[in-house]
């Protein structure tokens, strides 16, 4: 009766952190969009779109003063402030926490109720807790795909602007303004720090900090490289540009000839937790007797190691790097 008990109070715990977080969030963005627009002498856009950028040290993690203190401290908060970013979520570390505990509380509280097996609500806890961050890691992956897809249309657009005479600068603010998001806003952001006198080196930097896919690095290495040597910078950016383009097309390729794998291996490993969960609807006594006995544990314990290992080999099989 006490787990019952404290895995409630846990939850109702968390649901009002989060209803508190939620209800001050939205006060304390306005109040830091317009400190922000005042400190520039700028008037605040009405999408939020030039907050402050998430690279400060005095960055917001949660709109709780004393968890935001705590996450701030902490490292791996920051490296989740830039991970939630380069997801495009809007969400604080704090919030994603509190719903992670929350999640994982309300899981374990149901399936104890069901199953009457701390053991087993102890791995639907612990799966439900790791869900927010699944669901976060899946919207980065999105959109730095995306991101790497409008690259090269971005470096032709950089290139136009150069051989009709624009700057390096000017060509950033070209691309910023034409091309879609979420690439250029990214640029958009360049183009601000430049124009604001940070070094282009460190602006390079930073884009590659927000973006970390692999053809932005080949793109800023390929304009350091031509600051420090010379040569025709139009030139360079549309081998870069063509370069950029052949590696998206042969990663495409690669995607087609292991489709079939990565489906096995989703296939191959969703199929014993679907099928389990089915049969536990339909007989749940019977299936009980894998979490009721000691051998069935043993066997429980060996199933779910032996999937979790055959999910990983197949993902490295497949995981094919261009």
């Amino acid at each position: 009766m006490l787990p019952i008990i404290a895995s409630i109070c846990l939850c109702i715990l968390a649901i009002a952190v989060m209803v508190v977080a939620n209800t001050g969030a939205g006060h304390v963005k306005r109040v830091s969009v317009r400190l922000a627009a005042l400190a520039q002498g700028l008037t605040p856009s009405e999408t939020g779109d030039d907050d402050a950028d998430i690279r400060r040290k005095e960055q917001l993690l949660s709109p709780i003063p004393w968890l935001n203190h705590w996450l701030r401290h902490m490292n791996p908060a920051i490296a989740s402030g830039m991970f939630l970013y380069q997801a495009g979520v809007s969400m604080p570390v704090g919030t994603l926490l509190l719903l992670s505990f929350a999640a994982a509380g309300i899981a374990g509280f149901i399936f104890y109720l069901q199953s009457e097996s701390a053991v087993l609500a102890l791995l639907f806890s612990f799966g439900a807790f790791l869900l927010p961050f699944f669901y976060v890691r899946n919207k980065r992956a999105k959109r730095l795909s995306k991101l790497e897809q409008q690259i090269p249309e971005a470096l032709g657009m950089m290139v136009s602007a150069l051989r009709v005479g624009h700057s390096l600068v000017a060509s950033l603010g070209a691309v910023a303004q034409d091309c879609p998001e979420p690439l250029g806003g990214e640029f958009r952001k360049s183009f601000e720090e430049q124009n604001f006198g940070v070094d282009l080196r460190t602006v390079l930097a930073n884009l590659v900090e927000r973006a970390p896919v692999q053809d932005m690095r080949i793109f800023t290495a390929a304009v350091m490289i031509q600051k420090d040597s010379g040569g025709n910078l139009a030139e360079v950016l549309e081998k870069v540009a063509r370069t950029t383009r052949e590696r998206f097309m042969l990663r495409m390729q690669v995607r087609v000839h292991t489709a079939q794998g990565r489906m096995t291996g989703w296939v191959l490993s969703l199929l014993p937790v679907l099928l389990g969960l089915g049969m536990f609807l339909v007989s749940p006594e019977g299936i009980s007797l894998l979490w009721k006995r000691p051998v069935g544990l043993k066997l429980l314990y060996a199933a779910a190691g032996m999937d979790i290992v055959g999910a990983l080999v197949i993902r490295r099989i497949v995981a094919i790097r261009v």
